[in-house]
């Protein structure tokens, strides 16, 4: 077992030890997987806006974090940009909306909106785009310093290298890595706190290695509150693990755990008309399946692109029209489900456990969720996602280390009932919250170095 940082989800860093090494903390000391999804400002057709039913629909998917992409245009006086007001109001309600409904929030800051965006300049820095870029981020950084519910920032979305003369690892040892350094020192002057996510170099086309478009980053930064964010979108079922293998081998260099930034293979328009086939729902849904599959026996967090209807399309992949939206409808917030997607991205998971996360998977053949943890009631109260509308729609069973048994029935809808129970728990422990689809846990039982609890499907279910 390592020894590794731990983040603190509310900004501390600590030093802890646990089998699941990528989990962050939260001011209370939980063991936090943050999963959600990327929220757009805008969209191919103009501007995206969502209200608080668009995020009681993202809770009830397993959404703790949302990440906001940030236009550079609105923020900035590069070339066509400029500091938006409005903008900003409009980010201060979707980070209130976040709030509400229990999503931590991240920033991430993309090019989009300037005339152009020259990476090859901008990397020389000889106008001095960097101070220029920075200044964009300040109005971010101060904006939201003491707002809890603001975890941190994205600070770099996929740089390019594009016709620069100058390797991929030099690049990011020469101009990538002291950028970030220069960034994270800047942030931290104002809200020192708050995380810092890095990515690493998106590579051209046509360069990619293991089918794996990122750049390996091979030198530490050594700065502290900073988590690696890279994203994969990987439509190789062979090379999904490998790939996580590189960046799990990066992460344990930089010395920081790993929260999947965006991740999820765009599907086609004729998807949404096929079952079978290359481009069919099947082989999306496995191919999901496979990708999550990985990301939790790692215990990485995620977030999918995007949390938008499908207004309109991409036209950049041999297979047609693309999109990452997970809803088909033609609005800006969507409603209907692409479920041969969206069922994998919502499936159960330990979001915030008092204690320690030692292992968790959920088996999507059988619909079983097993966790196994080190529980500490001091850290407060623990949530389970389980998704029963759409996963045990047959009701769920509960059990806890095979001698309590739990158990949801839909037809009753009154909460949980005890099927068996152990002398050491106490049943009003154990609550069932229909609106946000989780089981909240107030107190594990006590005087347990190890507790194995297993959702599966059905009214007292148990082999």
């Amino acid at each position: 077992m390592k020894l590794r940082f731990f983040l603190f989800f509310l900004c501390i860093p600590f030093i802890f030890f646990a089998q699941i090494k990528h989990g962050l903390r939260d001011y209370t000391g939980r063991h936090i997987i943050p999963r959600g999804f990327v929220v757009n400002t805008n969209d191919h057709k103009g501007e995206v806006f969502f209200d608080s039913d668009d995020y009681a629909r993202m809770v009830r998917m397993g959404a703790n974090t949302q990440v906001i992409r940030l236009e550079l245009g609105k923020l900035s006086n590069f070339p066509g940009g400029q500091l938006e007001p409005n903008y900003l109001k409009k980010l201060d309600t979707l980070v209130d909306l976040g709030r509400q409904h229990g999503i931590k929030t991240v920033f991430k800051m993309t090019v989009y909106g300037v005339d152009k965006f020259i990476w090859e300049e901008f990397w020389l820095n000889n106008k001095g785009e960097y101070k220029t870029y920075i200044d964009a981020w300040k109005v971010i950084w101060n904006r939201y310093s003491k707002n809890n519910s603001v975890l941190g920032y994205d600070v770099v979305n996929e740089p390019r290298k594009l016709t620069m003369d100058i390797s991929y690892d030099d690049l990011t040892r020469k101009y990538l890595i002291p950028l970030y350094q220069k960034i994270i020192d800047e942030s931290q002057k104002i809200n020192a706190n708050k995380m810092i996510l890095f990515q690493s170099i998106f590579m051209n086309k046509g360069e990619k290695i293991d089918n794996n478009q990122y750049s390996e980053i091979k030198a530490p930064i050594n700065r502290k509150n900073i988590i690696f964010a890279p994203h994969i979108y990987q439509n190789n079922i062979d090379l999904i693990k490998r790939n996580m293998d590189r960046f799990d081998k990066e992460s344990d260099m930089l010395n920081t755990p790993i929260l999947i930034g965006e991740w999820g293979f765009p599907t086609f328009a004729t998807t949404d008309t096929l079952i079978d086939g290359k481009l069919g729902q099947l082989k999306y849904r496995e191919l999901y399946i496979r990708t999550a599959e990985v990301f939790d026996r790692m215990g990485v967090g995620s977030i999918k692109a995007w949390f938008l209807g499908n207004r309109s399309m991409q036209h950049f992949l041999p297979g047609g029209s693309s999109t990452w939206s997970i809803f088909s409808d033609s609005t800006d917030a969507g409603t209907v489900e692409r479920k041969y997607i969206t069922d994998v991205i919502s499936r159960p998971f330990p979001q915030a456990i008092a204690g320690d996360i030692q292992s968790f998977f959920f088996n999507h053949a059988t619909r079983t969720l097993d966790i196994k943890i080190k529980p500490d009631n001091s850290k407060g109260a623990s949530k389970v996602f389980i998704g029963a509308n759409r996963h045990y729609p047959d009701g769920f069973s509960i059990i806890i280390d095979e001698q309590s048994i739990l158990y949801f029935n839909p037809l009753k809808n009154t909460g949980l009932e005890i099927y068996k129970i152990a002398k050491d728990i106490d049943p009003t422990d154990f609550i069932w919250d229909a609106n946000s689809q989780k089981l909240i846990v107030l107190k594990w039982p006590k005087n347990k170095e190890e507790v194995n609890i297993k959702i599966v499907p059905g009214l007292r279910n148990y082999e």
